[in-house]
Order: structure tokens, then C-alpha cells, then sequence
């Protein structure tokens, strides 16, 4: 899912080439059936601008589809950390003597999943912190069920 962005960019290229390619070939053919070389260009503009108008609506659709993941991106980060704040903030109601060693678990809590994103793009490494951040808010859970 990674490399999307990177697939979709090398497909538009290979794209436009082809669109480069297949219009200076099809003029040279044109020209070359025609006796005279001007009525050979007659035309030529108009699939020209046709051609670079779907161009730049596939650079457009491109450009909104990126903008797009970033949004939903940015909002999951947001909603990961008002959960892991509120559920902080929740550590008041419990009995004052689980209260530290709550707040720490929850510390190393975030420790870990910052690690995730840190090393986001070697997928191994993020996943042994993933195994790691998980085993943590389980201790977490277990800790504020026996506080109750």
C-alpha cells in the first residue's frame, strides 16, 4: 500500500510518454502521406491541446487523491492521540495508589507507539513494536480492571 503513490506516478509517466511518442509518431506519418507538409500540421493543435487537457486532468485526479490521504492521515493521528490523552485523563477516577504505576504504563504506552511510526518503513521493526505497544495496553487494562 506503501508504494501507491510511487505506482501511480511511474504509470503516469509511462503515460505521458506514450502520449508524447504516439502524437510525434503519428505527425511523422501524417507528413509523410502528404504531398503538402503544411496541411500535414492542419489540426495538429487541436489533438495536441486534447491530449495535454486529459494530462493534466490525470495530474489533477493524482494531486486530489494525495491530498486526500494526507486529510485522512492527519485526522487518525488526531483521534489516536484524543484517545490515548482522554484515557489519561481517566486515570483520576481510579484509587490514588494505582495511579502512578498507571501513568507509567501509559508512558511507556506511548513510547512504544511513537516507536511504531518511527520505524514505519521497516515493516518487521514496526511490527515487533506494534507486538510490543499491544502487550502493553493489555498490562494497562489488566492494571486499571484490578484498580476498579
Amino acid at each position: 500500500m506503501r508504494y501507491g503513490g510511487l505506482y501511480l506516478a511511474v504509470l503516469n509517466l509511462a503515460v505521458t510518454a506514450g502520449m508524447v511518442a504516439l502524437i510525434a509518431t503519428g505527425r511523422r506519418i501524417g507528413a509523410r502521406h502528404l504531398k503538402d507538409p503544411e496541411r500535414s500540421r492542419a489540426g495538429f493543435g487541436a489533438l495536441e491541446a486534447s491530449v495535454l487537457a486529459l494530462l493534466g486532468l490525470v495530474v489533477a485526479f493524482t494531486i486530489s487523491g494525495a491530498g486526500a490521504r494526507f486529510d485522512v492521515r492527519r485526522t487518525q493521528i488526531v483521534d489516536e492521540t484524543n484517545a490515548v490523552g482522554t484515557a489519561y485523563l481517566r486515570l483520576d477516577v481510579l484509587p490514588a495508589a494505582a495511579q502512578p504505576a498507571l501513568r507509567e504504563a501509559f508512558r511507556r504506552y506511548l513510547d512504544a507507539r511513537v516507536a511504531i511510526y518511527r520505524k514505519l518503513p521497516d515493516i518487521a521493526a514496526a511490527q515487533q513494536e506494534l507486538s510490543a505497544a499491544n502487550a502493553l495496553q493489555e498490562e494497562i487494562w489488566k492494571q486499571a480492571v484490578a484498580a476498579t
